[in-house]
């Protein structure tokens, strides 16, 4: 009998054959028909913010206020009076202080014209009012975001007697008529000077405004602490401390960021609403809602003194409304909508 020999399966040889199969025929990566690495996410959130037009537009409106806001004393400089200086000469003593000329008193002098009575130029007092809107809303936003995110953090994280702590102390808080309250406050501290009452402004408005984020970040925690990273960091001695600043916020800075672009408009309108109703920014200090309350009695007489304050706070709340909205469509395309 002829012995069978066994032969092993080799390659496929001919004109035809393609390259062996296996882990020496996988592409790397950079190489020629290699899959393209994924850009940044700062690189992809940027690009996608920037290549819509709705997005664009607000982020650029945005971009401007803050520069304005920034360069108000340069600017007003540029345009020749000071938001507190008084022109005699620009308005008209026997029709009611009413501006000279069309559109409220509009010229090469005063851009923008200039307020009744006083005749203090307006674009001077719109700047600086940009100034104490969007610092006050910077400033209670940061507060608020600070303080939320610690809170829910460490209630999701945590759990049990901690939560329940946290969460009692949210409802409290969202459960007190905040306008009410911040009414009341603000009308006791009528007799301190400007700097402190900005001061108090900004933290009342700041402690009312946690709890909203506190539970976002409280949900997106609960749900992050017993993912395997977060298992395998506590495995490897991590501490919480550790686990919660390298683990759990930096997966959960897409809904913060998004949520935060979103509370500067809100903060934006509150400012606005108390200095309406006269318990925010006093006068001389110039601000957007103080300056609408004043020109609710010349709205008739001169339009413009009640149009370009408030165009400018309602182009602040849309912008950073729709720049916060597109925010939340990227970094957070699954949360909750309204």
């Amino acid at each position: 009998m002829t012995p069978v020999t066994q032969q092993t399966a080799g390659p496929p040889t001919g004109p035809g054959a393609g390259p062996p199969a296996g882990p020496a025929a996988a592409p790397t990566a950079g190489g020629p028909g290699s899959p393209a690495l994924p850009a940044a996410p700062w690189r992809t959130t940027w690009r996608r913010l920037w290549g819509d037009r709705g997005s664009r537009t607000a982020l650029i409106a945005a971009a401007l206020l803050v520069l304005v806001a920034l360069t108000a004393p340069l600017l007003s400089r540029l345009g020749g009076w000071s938001p507190t200086a008084f022109d005699a000469a620009a308005i008209d003593p026997y029709l009611g202080g009413l501006p000279h000329g069309t559109l409220g008193g509009v010229s090469a002098e005063h851009w923008l014209g200039v307020e009744p009575v006083t005749g203090r130029d307006l674009f001077a007092r719109v700047v600086h009012g940009a100034q104490v809107s969007l610092l006050i809303a910077f400033a209670a936003t940061a507060i608020v975001v600070v303080t939320g995110t610690a809170a829910g953090i460490a209630a999701g994280y945590f759990g049990g007697r901690v939560d329940t702590v946290l969460s009692r102390l949210m409802d409290l808080t969202m459960s007190f008529p905040s306008l009410i309250f911040m009414i009341a406050m603000m009308s006791v501290a009528q007799d301190v000077n400007r700097v402190l009452l900005m001061t108090v402004v900004i933290g009342v408005i700041g402690v009312f405004g946690w709890p909203g984020i506190a539970r976002v970040v409280r949900a997106e925690a609960l749900s992050l602490r017993h993912r395997e990273y977060v298992e395998a960091a506590r495995a490897c001695g991590s501490g919480p401390w550790r686990i919660l600043t390298r683990q759990v916020l930096p997966n959960i800075s897409g809904p913060v960021i998004a949520y935060t672009t979103l509370l500067i408009p809100g903060m934006i309108s509150t400012e606005a609403a108390l200095s309406f109703l006269g318990v925010g920014v006093r006068p001389p200090t110039p601000s957007w809602g103080q300056m609408i309350a004043e020109a609710v009695a010349y709205y008739e007489t001169d339009p413009m003194y009640f149009i370009v304050p408030s165009v400018f706070l309602f182009v602040a709340v849309l912008a950073f409304t729709v720049l916060g909205d597109a925010l939340r469509d990227i970094l957070d395309p699954q949360g909750d909508r309204p």
